[in-house]
C-alpha cells in the first residue's frame, strides 16, 4: 500500500524589517480606519442634529415674520430678502428648500419657488415627514393666540448637513498623514532593531563556518540588544579560547599518549632482537610494565573525566564521619607509597565530623592531592603533608598541605582547567592533566568545592569544602559510613 507523505511547503523567509513593517502597517490601517469609521460617524450625528437645531431657528425666525389677519397668512415682501440672509449660513444645495403651508396644507409660500404638486413629492402622504430617508426637516407652527394656523418647513438633505468636501478632504488628509507617520515610526523602529540582529546573524553564520574572529562593533541605547551584542561578543571570544585550547590539547594528549607508547615499542622490540642481556632484557620488561600501567592510568583519568563531564559517574549520599574516614585514607596511602616513607600528619579536633556525601569519592579526590604533593616534593626531600579537618555552619573542611616546590603564579588560575599542565610538571611527570579538574568535579557533584588556597615555593594548600550533615526531622533511610575503604 503506497503511502503518500504530504510535505509541507516551507514557508518563504523574509527579513524583520519587511515583515515587521508591513505587519504593523496593515495593523495601522486596520486600526486608523476604525477611527476614522467612528469618527466619521460621530461628526455626521453631531453635525445633523446641530444642522437641524439651526433649521428650527431658521424656521422659528419665519414663523414669527408671518402675520395673521382673519386666520389667513399673509407673507411679508421682505421674507425672500431675509431668506436669502439666512441661507448663507447653511450648507445648501439644490434640495434646500423653505415651504410655508396653511392648515390646510396649502402651499402659500416657497423658497425655491414651488407647486402644489411639488409640495406632495417631497412630503410623506400624511405631509409629517419627508418622504425620501435621504432629507431631513424640522416643522414650527405658526401661532396666533393659542391657535396653530400653519407650519413652516425646513428641508435639506443629510449629506449637506453631515459631511461637506472641505470636511472629508481634512478627514482624509489627517488619516494620510497618520498612516504614514505610524509607518514611518515602525520603519525606523525596525530597522534599528533588525540591524544588529542582522550583524549578530551574520556574526553566527561566521562562526558556523569555523571563523571565530568576529567583529561586533555595536554599542544601542537599547539595555536587552546590549546585552545580546555583549553576551554573543563574549561566546564568540570563549569559542575562539576553546578552539584553540582544544587544538592545543589534543596535541598535548597525543604527546602524552605517544610517549609511553614509543617507549614500550623500543623496549620490547630491544628484548626480543636480543640486543640486550638477559638481565638488562628483565629490566627492560619491567620499564615497559611501569610504562603501559602509566598510560592505563591516564586512560583511566580521560575515561573518568569523561564520564564525570556526561553525568554517568553516580554520587553516592551517605552519613560519613570524616574524621575516621580521612584517617583511614591516609592509613592506606602511606602503606601503598611506603618506600617513599612521606610523613602525613592528621590535624583534627576531637568528636565526629559527619558530612554528606560519596567515600569513594571523597577518598579520590584526598589521594589525589596526596599524590600531587608526592610528585611535587623536591629531589632529594621528604615529603611532608599536613591535613587539617575544621568545620563552619554549613560545611566541613579539609585543608591539604603539602611540602613540595609549589605552583607557579601565571599556572594557579589554571590548574583547574582540563588538560591543563604546567611546564614545571610536565618536565617531572607524565600525565593528561585532568586530576584536579576530575577532583573538582567530584567535590561540586557533592554539593562541595575545591579550591587553591595558596601556593608558594615551601609548598601548597589546597581545601576541600563539603556539606556538614544534619540530623533529620524524622527517622529516614540513612546509609552511615562505617566500613573502610579500599586503597
Amino acid at each position: 500500500m503506497d503511502r503518500k507523505l504530504n510535505r509541507k511547503k516551507p514557508k518563504r523567509k523574509t527579513s524583520i524589517l519587511s515583515y515587521w513593517t508591513l505587519q504593523y502597517f496593515l495593523i495601522l490601517c486596520i486600526g486608523f480606519s476604525i477611527i476614522v469609521a467612528g469618527a466619521l460617524y460621530w461628526i455626521r450625528t453631531t453635525s445633523l442634529e446641530k444642522g437641524l437645531k439651526t433649521a428650527e431657528l431658521l424656521g422659528l425666525e419665519i414663523a414669527e415674520k408671518v402675520s395673521v389677519s382673519g386666520n389667513r397668512l399673509y407673507i411679508p415682501p421682505d421674507l425672500d430678502r431675509l431668506v436669502d440672509k439666512r441661507t448663507k449660513l447653511f450648507n445648501t444645495d439644490n434640495h434646500f428648500c423653505i415651504m410655508i403651508l396653511d392648515n390646510n396644507n396649502q402651499l402659500i409660500y416657497s423658497k425655491p419657488k414651488m407647486t402644489q404638486q411639488d409640495v406632495y413629492s417631497r412630503l410623506s402622504d400624511d405631509l409629517l415627514e419627508p418622504r425620501n430617508n435621504k432629507f431631513a426637516g424640522v416643522t414650527v407652527n405658526v401661532v396666533d393666540a393659542n391657535q396653530t394656523l400653519g407650519k413652516v418647513w425646513v428641508m435639506q438633505s443629510k449629506k449637506a448637513i453631515t459631511y461637506s468636501s472641505d470636511t472629508l478632504l481634512i478627514v482624509g488628509l489627517l488619516f494620510a498623514a497618520l498612516i504614514l507617520c505610524g509607518w514611518f515610526t515602525i520603519y525606523l523602529l525596525s530597522r534599528k532593531l533588525s540591524k544588529p540582529i542582522r550583524q549578530v546573524a551574520h556574526a553566527a553564520e561566521q562562526i558556523r563556518t569555523g571563523n571565530y574572529e568576529v567583529n561586533l562593533d555595536l554599542n544601542t541605547r537599547e539595555q536587552e540588544m546590549n546585552e545580546l551584542v555583549n553576551s554573543f561578543r563574549e561566546m564568540s571570544l570563549r569559542l575562539q579560547q576553546l578552539e584553540e585550547w582544544r587544538t592545543i590539547s589534543l596535541a598535548g594528549v597525543t604527546h602524552e599518549l605517544k610517549t609511553p607508547v614509543t617507549s614500550i615499542k623500543g623496549l620490547v622490540m630491544a628484548v626480543r632482537d636480543d640486543i640486550v642481556s638477559p638481565q638488562e632484557g628483565k629490566e627492560f620488561l619491567d620499564i615497559a610494565l611501569k610504562e603501559s600501567e602509566r598510560m592505563e592510568r591516564m586512560v583511566a583519568d580521560l575515561l573518568d573525566y569523561n564520564a564525570m563531564s556526561a553525568g554517568s559517574v553516580a554520587v553516592r549520599q551517605e552519613r560519613i564521619d570524616l574524621n575516621l574516614l580521612v584517617g583511614e585514607i591516609i592509613y592506606q596511602w602511606k602503606i601503598a607509597y611506603e618506600d617513599k616513607s612521606p610523613e602525613v600528619a592528621l590535624h583534627a579536633p576531637g568528636g565526629s565530623f559527619y558530612t554528606i556525601g560519596d567515600a569513594l569519592r571523597i577518598q579520590q579526590i584526598i589521594v589525589n592531592l596526596l599524590n600531587n604533593g608526592l610528585q611535587a616534593t623536591a629531589s632529594g626531600q621528604r615529603a611532608a603533608f599536613e591535613l587539617r579537618l575544621r568545620a563552619e555552619e554549613q560545611f566541613l573542611f579539609v585543608d591539604v598541605l603539602d611540602n613540595g616546590t609549589g605552583i607557579a603564579e601565571e599556572d594557579r588560575s589554571k590548574i583547574f582547567e582540563r588538560f591543563y599542565r604546567g611546564e614545571i610538571k610536565k618536565r617531572l611527570s607524565r600525565g593528561l592533566g585532568l586530576g584536579l579538574t576530575y577532583s573538582r568535579l567530584l567535590a561540586q557533584a557533592q554539593g562541595g568545592d575545591l579550591t587553591l588556597t595558596s601556593s608558594s615555593p615551601q609548598g601548597s594548600l589546597f581545601t576541600l569544602k563539603l556539606p556538614r550533615w544534619k540530623a533529620p526531622d524524622a527517622p529516614s533511610l540513612e546509609k552511615a559510613y562505617r566500613s573502610p575503604v579500599n586503597a
